[in-house]
């Protein structure tokens, strides 16, 4: 068994039993009555949780009426709290001791999300993104693999979120080499970082001559950027070894005239890289909400078992109907260590039945149609990007 897989229990077994047997659930898009009633009262659990821990959650509790946040769902409070606000408040349910891991959103300046975890909290989500990957056979211990992260090389004290996250999901095949994207070029205790594309052009080209599959993780613009860079050398058409895969997390934020459809960046990497779009997947999460949404076959994203989506009217917050654009609320009781189970993201986006997509899954999906608004606030991708420059 993948370590990542094994059980983990809750801070307190006699508060959150339903939190528990939640997040215990084995399949990732399992849906029903069943599955609403268990959610609706693991809400009840963490809710009254933060409300013992939080004054702020408690005042804010307070004040927010009971409703459903999903139609037929089972009603159950849900607060909402903007992704935003943590980046001005550190806000704990949890004594500090009791952090066992730090991230940040952002880059090495400007506004960073401050979110902290407990073993429970960091450890659940693991596993859900464990769940996911099992249900895909992504996970091949017997398998080893040569990687391309599109992403930040380590530094003694970084702690980004993405950083984070892509080096975890290194767990999950055995590493025969691993090359980085953006290189630590030190200059600090997080490190400066440069994108290098002729080493990610070099590595692509050295994997290529290998027989291990290839995992490339990481901003899908870094991975446009490199393809477009192998274009203007006049390199062929690189054909990578059977099973490899794409899992691609981040935006284009910063560099919104230089994005490209999902549909032609995926075109491209099969006819550049020789990968099917079936191993080609996008995921939507950020560090304020760790639960994992990754693409289906048909590249949807729907929501797993252990979460709840709701479009907000960017007008009244009232919840909207299926197909009605709005801002995208997330809402999920793993968390103990922060009052973030209900977060209001700065991303719009349109929500679907599951039916409506014809994968087999039956749970909803969303669309991002981008961010709302002009903001000054940096994300993880947007001090990626600022390292694009003069790199087209």
């Amino acid at each position: 068994m993948n370590p990542h897989l094994a059980p983990v229990g809750v801070p307190d077994p006699a508060l959150l039993p339903h939190v528990q047997q939640l997040c215990d659930l084995t399949d990732p898009y399992a849906t029903g009555p069943a599955e609403d009633e268990l959610f609706a009262a693991a809400m009840a659990e963490i809710n009254a949780w933060h409300v013992a821990r939080s004054p702020f959650f408690r005042s804010l509790y307070e004040a927010t009426p009971a409703g459903a946040a999903v139609p037929g769902a089972a009603p159950y409070r849900t607060p909402l709290v903007h992704a935003n606000f943590f980046k001005r408040h550190e806000v704990l349910s949890i004594p500090r001791e009791d952090v066992e891991l730090h991230l940040t959103s952002s880059g090495t300046t400007g506004q960073k999300s401050q979110m902290f975890f407990d073993h429970w909290t960091i450890r659940s989500a693991q596993r859900m993104v464990a769940r996911i990957f099992e249900r895909n056979g992504w996970i091949t211990p017997e398998q080893e693999v040569n990687y391309l992260l599109y992403s930040y090389e380590p530094a003694p004290s970084l702690n980004l979120g993405t950083a984070f996250t892509d080096n975890y999901l290194c767990d999950f095949a055995p590493a025969r080499s691993v090359a980085y994207a953006l290189r630590n070029t030190g200059g600090g205790p997080d490190g400066d970082h440069a994108f290098d594309p002729f080493g990610c052009v070099a590595a692509l080209r050295r994997f290529a001559q290998d027989d291990a599959p290839v995992r490339i993780l990481g901003f899908p613009a870094f991975l446009w950027f490199t393809l477009e860079r192998m274009r203007a050398l006049g390199m062929p058409p690189l054909r990578l070894p059977e099973g490899s895969l794409v899992v691609l997390g981040g935006g284009w934020k910063g560099h919104a005239d230089r994005k490209i459809g999902k549909e032609e960046l995926y075109a491209r990497v099969t006819e550049q890289l020789g990968i099917p779009g079936t191993r080609i997947r996008d995921t939507f999460g950020s560090v304020e909400h760790c639960i994992p949404y990754i693409e289906c076959d048909r590249h949807r994203l729907h929501a797993p078992v252990w979460s709840r989506v709701t479009i907000r009217s960017t007008r009244t917050l009232e919840p909207l109907p299926y197909g009605e654009p709005g801002y995208l609320h997330l809402v999920s009781p793993y968390i103990t260590s922060v009052p973030a189970q209900s977060v209001v993201m700065g991303d719009l986006a349109v929500l679907r039945p599951g039916d409506a997509c014809g994968c087999g899954l039956r749970t909803p999906w969303f669309t991002v149609l981008g961010r709302a608004g002009v903001s000054r606030n940096r994300s993880c991708a947007v001090a990626a990007a600022e390292l694009m420059k003069g790199m087209a």
